[in-house]
């Protein structure tokens, strides 16, 4: 993806009896994803639109929520929901940066990403990502 780095995709939520809660994508043509429980459903909605654009740089822009509405209404009136899911693109070229923190929160920083055997700047990037997607 060039220019945005980041869009976000409605996801189409659907939950039978006795089954997991799975997803669709109106715009991602097939792009699905799987949850055990709700809780789970947006982390592995953005695994799944992750590997979906995995290894391409197409772009695919979002269709608007009034758009996917429509799409889905038989869907949403059978008891689905949307959730709104971002994908990040990865350029895969490091940029380098000036940032300033606290030296307390950069020591807690090191010694967090060293337990995790993380550099500095790849526990940032982790954990940028995962307050982005809400992990």
């Amino acid at each position: 993806m060039k220019g945005n780095a980041m869009h976000y995709y409605h996801g189409v939520v659907h939950k039978d009896e006795d089954s997991a809660f799975g997803v669709s994508f109106p715009d991602l043509e097939g792009c699905f994803s799987a949850a055990d429980d709700l809780e789970s459903v947006v982390r592995e909605a953005t695994d799944a639109v992750s590997l979906y654009f995995d290894g391409n740089d197409r772009v695919i822009e979002p269709s608007s929520i009034e758009a996917v509405r429509e799409l889905a209404k038989e869907d949403l009136a059978n008891g689905a929901f949307l959730i709104l899911v971002p994908h990040i693109a990865s350029s895969n070229r490091p940029t380098r940066i000036n940032i300033s923190l606290d030296s307390g929160i950069l020591a807690a920083i090191d010694t967090a990403a060293s337990a995790r055997k993380l550099t500095r700047s790849a526990f940032l990037a982790q954990a940028a990502r995962n307050e982005i997607v809400g992990r």
